[in-house]
């Protein structure tokens, strides 16, 4: 009852901050940070960190083996240094000595933590490979043979295969550490009750309400200069539940953070070409960068309707509509068009293969020709998507019907979509694929043949030979530059089969209140605030 008090305590303190912004002199405002997730938070769990609505609040409380920094390169975190075999298939991680848990009583008394060792990374493991757990994270550890704790500070583990980009997966959310006997005390419920090494540590959640977290007054991160991380007091995380409430709150600078455009208030906020718009310039700080996010249309190319199954319409559609109007138009100018291949910008292994670049006479002549080979003078196919795409997909329905080819459009919520993308019922569908760890591969695994669905992750039910062969070889291949030109050998055959359109490279872009400082863009859009600080108004 006591701890209990204290959190509603906080609760209201940082509440009254909040609201009474810029009225007193000891106003702690700036020692806030404060987001809305319009989403919900569904757990702060990091077995179940699956979405960005968990991913960014675990990204808070708990650490792993390794992180990425901005530029996506792997550095250390929990291990301090790391050695790799010459064969590729075992790592030894050497932890630091000085990463506590965050206090709780059953470490012993109120006030009691203790150190992480390499035990608890394999009581973690074990965990995330639990069938009793269900974590939909359990994949990360497929390709793990063993690992062991050898002693507190070192900890290894062996692969099943060789796997260049393993590291990368390390730095997933999914592995990191917890401590057993916080989670076998609260089993379940330790979704709202999570005990982590991060930056900051659970305070108070209030479903659908309000989420706090306070800083980790033992963290063991310090910037360049020495000084402790991090620099905030507090994160308030609220739950306006759509994209409008959420920028009108963000507009009168009651929360300090806004991701992403979404359609409902883009005009407002951005020019055509993606500047601010004035009235905003003083108030408002913009800031983009490249995001590891495909979007496309796919073909289920197991369907029974011939023009699915028909290359020449694949290519049509490719080539039939001008994807730099869209991103001006549509976009206000935020994203590249996907005039190359499947891989985005931003990660290593893009390149400027060619692709289907707007070329309306060529895509009329793919679809006469498809006309005069199958007798069928009346082509049509459907496209699947969610409202949020839906001006998207009614653009590219314009230009098409114009060359010749008949385009419907079926809105379902993006929940059915999932479900119907996964058991084959979508003849073409509007889809996003964004990286799971910092490594082209995983821009690849969708077009090889043994993840079809509902196994993996193949959607489009693709499969050549071919592709399958340079996929395997690809793990074999330790030297990155030998690896991404293996990449760029399967991307092209992508781009000739079009088993997919490629749409556009999406970018990150953030809006934050003018005395935001430190938050940087990173090409996983993944909020790490353990270096932001606020200046005081």
């Amino acid at each position: 009852m006591k701890y209990l008090k204290n959190y509603i305590t906080v609760f209201y303190i940082l509440s009254t901050c909040i609201a009474c912004k810029n009225t007193s002199q000891n106003n702690k405002d700036h020692l806030v940070f404060r987001y809305n997730e319009y989403s919900n938070i569904k757990s702060l769990d990091p077995a179940f960190a699956r979405n960005p609505s968990i991913i960014w609040p675990t990204n808070q409380l708990f650490n792993s083996l390794v992180q990425l920094d901005d530029a996506l390169n792997i550095v250390p975190d929990i291990a301090k240094n790391w050695e790799i075999s010459p064969d590729g298939l075992h790592y030894t991680f050497t932890l630091r000595d000085d990463v506590y848990f965050h206090k709780h009583p059953l470490f012993g008394t109120p006030d009691s933590t203790r150190t992480v060792t390499a035990t608890d990374f394999a009581y973690s493991f074990n965990r995330l490979k639990d069938p009793k757990v269900a974590s939909p994270g359990n994949w990360v550890l497929q390709n793990v043979a063993q690992y062991n704790a050898v002693n507190d500070s070192t900890f290894t583990i062996q692969l099943k295969q060789t796997f260049p980009a393993f590291l990368g997966l390390l730095s997933m959310r999914y592995c990191s550490v917890v401590p057993k006997e916080i989670v076998t005390f609260y089993g379940s419920e330790f979704r709202s009750h999570p005990i982590g090494t991060g930056p900051f540590k659970f305070k108070l959640w209030e479903e659908n309400i309000k989420l706090v977290l306070r800083k980790n007054e033992l963290y063991f991160e310090k910037d360049a200069s020495g000084k402790q991380l991090p620099y905030l007091e507090a994160v308030a995380i609220t739950f306006l539940p759509d994209k409008q409430s959420e920028f009108l709150q963000f507009a009168k600078g009651n929360i300090d953070f806004l991701n992403s455009l979404d359609a409902s208030y883009k005009d407002e906020l951005l020019t055509p070409t993606g500047a601010l718009r004035d009235k905003y310039k003083d108030q408002i700080t913009i800031t983009k960068g490249p995001y590891l996010n495909s979007e496309y249309l796919g073909f289920y190319l197991e369907s029974d309707k011939e023009e699915i199954n028909s290359i020449l319409l694949r290519k049509a559609i490719n080539y039939g509509f001008d994807r730099e109007k869209m991103i001006t138009y549509l976009k206000n100018g935020i994203g590249t068009p996907a005039i190359h291949g499947f891989i985005p910008k931003g990660i290593p292994g893009f390149s400027k293969l060619p692709g289907y670049p707007y070329d309306p006479e060529k895509a009329r002549k793919l679809i006469n020709q498809y006309k005069k080979e199958t007798g069928n003078n009346t082509p049509s196919i459907q496209i699947t998507t969610d409202s949020n795409y839906l001006s998207i997909c009614e653009f590219i329905q314009s230009e098409l019907n114009k060359l010749g080819l008949s385009i419907q459009i079926n809105v379902l919520p993006p929940s059915t979509i999932r479900k119907q993308k996964w058991s084959g019922k979508l003849d073409v569908f509007r889809a996003s694929w964004i990286a799971d760890y910092p490594d082209a591969e995983n821009f690849l695994s969708p077009y090889y043949s043994k993840n079809f669905t509902p196994n993996g992750p193949n959607y489009t039910h693709f499969k050549n030979t071919l592709f399958d062969q340079l996929y395997e070889e690809s793990f074999k291949i330790t030297d990155i530059k030998e690896r991404e030109k293996q990449y760029a050998k399967m991307d092209s055959i992508i781009i000739a089969n079009a088993p997919i359109v490629p749409l556009y490279y999406d970018e990150v872009v953030r809006f934050t209140q003018k005395n935001v400082k430190g938050l940087t863009p990173n090409p996983q859009n993944f909020l790490i605030l353990k270096k932001v600080w606020k200046e005081k108004e």
